[in-house]
C-alpha cells in the first residue's frame, strides 16, 4: 500500500472477531459441512468455526485476519480493512467469544433403515462400486443406510468392537452433502482390518468412497490388506491403527491426486518418519481421486461391451 494505515486495538480486535462463515460466504466461497465446522470447498484441509480457522494439512490455525492474509495474499493492513468492510460499508457478523459454549453431544449412531436399497443403488449405479465389496462391509456392520434421510453411513469401530465414529454421505442425485456424526472420535474413522494377523499392509485414503473404489479396482485378494479412510487429511486414524496393531508395518498413502492430497501425503509421510516408521509407499490415482478412476474404468468397459455387441 502507498501509505501506512493505522488501526486501533479495538479495530484489530473487531477484525479478528468477524464470523468467518459469514465473511467467506459473502466473498463467494463455497463452504461444506464438516461436523460442527465448515470446510472450504477450494481447500478441503481448511475448516472454520466462528472467528477461528485451522489448516489440517499444515497443522496450524488462528483467527480471521491471518486467514484473510493467507487466502487472498494480502498484507496485514489490507486484510484488516477488508474484514472491517473497507470502503464498501459492509458490516460482517461478529463472533462473540462470550457466547455460551455448545455442549458436545455424546456419540450415537443414527437409526438404521430396514434395508439398504438406496445405499446399494447409489454406490453401485452412480459410483460403480463392487456389489461384492459392499456386501462384505454391510455384513461387518461397517456400512448401513440411515432411516431418516437414507444417507450411506460409514462406521468406525474401536479395538473393542464399539462404534466410535460415523460418516454420513447423501445418496441423493447431485447432492454433495457429507458430514461426520457429532461426537465422532477422529482416531477411529472408517476402516477395515485384514482377518489374517500376518498380513501387514495398511492402505490410506481420504474418503470412504475412495477406499471402496480402490478395492473395487483391485478385487483380487483384497482382504489380504487393511484399509482406512481419514475423512480428510488428518493422520490420527493411521497413528491409532499402528498403535493398536503393531503387525501393520507397511503404510501405502493413496490420497487424492491434487495439491491438498499430495501435500497431505508428504506431511503424513514426514510425521511417520519422525516416529521412526520408514516403510511408507505411495499409490496415486491417474485421475483426481480413486472414484474418478473407477468410473472411468467402468465407462471404458461399457464402451467395449457396446462395441462387441454391435460387431455380433
Amino acid at each position: 500500500m502507498s501509505s501506512y494505515i493505522y488501526f486501533t486495538d479495538e479495530q484489530k480486535e473487531r477484525a479478528n472477531s468477524v464470523d468467518l462463515v459469514d465473511f467467506l460466504q459473502r466473498q463467494g466461497e463455497k463452504l461444506l459441512p464438516s461436523g460442527r465446522d465448515k470446510r472450504l470447498a477450494s481447500d478441503h484441509s481448511i475448516t472454520v468455526r466462528g472467528n477461528r480457522w485451522y489448516d489440517h494439512s499444515a497443522e496450524q490455525g488462528s483467527y480471521a485476519i491471518d486467514l484473510v492474509k493467507r487466502l487472498y495474499n494480502l498484507p496485514f493492513p489490507e486484510a484488516v480493512s477488508l474484514l472491517l468492510g473497507g470502503e464498501q460499508g459492509v458490516e460482517y457478523r461478529q463472533h462473540s467469544g462470550n457466547r455460551e459454549q455448545e455442549q458436545r453431544k455424546p456419540f450415537a449412531l443414527p437409526p438404521a433403515h430396514t434395508d439398504m436399497r438406496r445405499v446399494f443403488a447409489y454406490l453401485i449405479k452412480q459410483r460403480c462400486i463392487s456389489r461384492e465389496v459392499l456386501a462384505e462391509f454391510a455384513r461387518e456392520k461397517l456400512l448401513f443406510e440411515d432411516a431418516e434421510y437414507h444417507n450411506a453411513v460409514f462406521v468406525g469401530f474401536d479395538e473393542n468392537g464399539v462404534a466410535r465414529h460415523a460418516h454420513k454421505k447423501s445418496t441423493a442425485t447431485g447432492s454433495g452433502f457429507r458430514i461426520n456424526v457429532e461426537g465422532s472420535d477422529p482416531a477411529y474413522s472408517f476402516h477395515y482390518l485384514s482377518k489374517n494377523p500376518y498380513l501387514h499392509r495398511l492402505l490410506v485414503f481420504e474418503a470412504p468412497i475412495d477406499m471402496l473404489s480402490y478395492i473395487s479396482l483391485h478385487l483380487q485378494n483384497w482382504k489380504s490388506a487393511s484399509y482406512v479412510a481419514l475423512n480428510g487429511v488428518s493422520e490420527k486414524p493411521i497413528l491409532k491403527l499402528l498403535e493398536l496393531y503393531p503387525q501393520l508395518d507397511h503404510v501405502v498413502l493413496c490420497l487424492d491426486n491434487d495439491k491438498a492430497g499430495l501435500n497431505a501425503a508428504s506431511r503424513i509421510h514426514h510425521t511417520l518418519q519422525q516416529r521412526d516408521f520408514d516403510n511408507v509407499a505411495y499409490d496415486i490415482s491417474a485421475h483426481k481421486d480413486w472414484n474418478e478412476e473407477l468410473q472411468t474404468a467402468c465407462m471404458q468397459k461399457q464402451s467395449m461391451t457396446a462395441i462387441k455387441n454391435c460387431m455380433r
